[in-house]
Order: structure tokens, then C-alpha cells, then sequence
């Protein structure tokens, strides 16, 4: 793993699937998939150039979390962030629009990043065509004034690598630092 850039690990195991950031030097890293189950779950998950930033300026409030309970079934796949209509929603990393327009009447806009990785953010009034490359932190859109969430104006974020749904929060959240504990008493 690179230790010049912040990295994510996708952890497949039990049934349930795992995001954990590993920090830059953070040493070795965790068992993860074995070369055998490697090619049935996504692979790491590179943030670019650094952590992801939020996509709302200041940091926004969560007010709802990632709830993906299978494929086909009903869950909250991606997170539902507190915003004001007309709010500037930001990239979160280097990406390119690969999607700008309305869906079911909301609009959408996803990002492609490096590693597979896309995000959506809706509603959303897009600023920025398809096509265009955008750096974290540029502004792709605005906050539409339609009501997303039942507790008020959100933006919802999504985050898939191919197929499959992830959870964002870790990648926009930093590491825990690591707390080293003694060993037994000094002499």
C-alpha cells in the first residue's frame, strides 16, 4: 500500500462487509481477503490525493445513516446530510460528472473517482455538465429546494464500485488516531 496517500480497505467477511480506513504508515496491513475471495468483493478503495472532504461546508450533520441490508431489499443505501436550499454541494475528491439530470423527478449528479468509485448527491441543481473533471472541494451543484428527507432539506450521498452499494461515511470520516497503551509499569 502507498504510505504518501490515505487508502481504504474493503473487508468482506461473516456476511457483512466492513470499510476501514487505514491511515497513511499505519504499518501492516490488516488480514484482509485472501487471493480466493478477493475477486468476489471489491478490491481497496483509493481516496486520490489525500482524505475525502465532506460535501457540505461546514461539516454537516448526519441525519440519517447507511442501512444496506441486501441487494434487492429496502435499505438506506448512502447517507442523509443536513443542508439548506441553495446550499453549495462540493466534490468530496477528484472526479468527472458522468451524470447530470433528473431522476423520479429529483436532480442527480454522480461523480466518477478514481478506483471505480462513483458517488450521487440528490436533489441536486447541477453547475457542472457531464464532462466536466472537477477537484475536491469544487462545487458541482446546488441544493435543489426539494424536500429528500421527512425532517427537511438534506442531501443524500451515495457511494457504489461497480454493482455494489458502500457505505461513504468512512471515507469522509478520519481514522480513529491509534491510542498505544503501556505494557506493564516502568521500573
Amino acid at each position: 500500500m502507498p504510505s504518501s496517500t490515505a487508502s481504504a480497505l474493503f473487508l468482506a467477511g461473516a456476511g457483512a462487509a466492513a470499510l476501514a480506513v487505514l491511515a497513511p504508515s499505519a504499518g501492516p496491513a490488516p488480514s484482509g481477503p485472501t487471493p480466493a475471495t478477493a475477486a468476489s468483493a471489491p478490491g481497496p478503495v483509493r481516496g486520490g490525493a489525500g482524505p475525502w472532504t465532506w460535501p457540505l461546508e461546514p461539516r454537516p450533520v448526519v441525519l440519517r445513516g447507511y442501512d444496506d441490508v441486501g441487494r434487492y431489499a429496502p435499505g438506506h443505501r448512502g447517507l442523509d446530510l443536513a443542508a439548506s436550499p441553495g446550499q453549495q454541494v462540493l466534490a468530496p475528491a477528484a472526479g468527472a460528472v458522468v451524470f447530470a439530470g433528473p431522476v423520479a423527478g429529483r436532480g442527480v449528479v454522480v461523480l466518477e473517482h478514481a478506483g471505480g468509485l462513483r458517488t450521487s448527491y440528490e436533489p441536486v441543481t447541477a453547475s457542472a455538465p457531464v464532462g466536466t473533471r472537477l477537484e475536491r472541494g469544487d462545487v458541482l451543484g446546488a441544493l435543489a429546494e426539494v424536500v429528500h428527507c421527512g425532517q427537511g432539506p438534506c442531501l443524500h450521498l451515495g457511494l457504489r464500485r461497480d454493482q455494489d452499494y458502500l457505505d461513504p461515511l468512512p471515507l469522509l470520516e478520519p481514522a480513529p488516531a491509534p491510542v498505544l497503551l503501556p505494557l506493564g509499569r516502568p521500573a
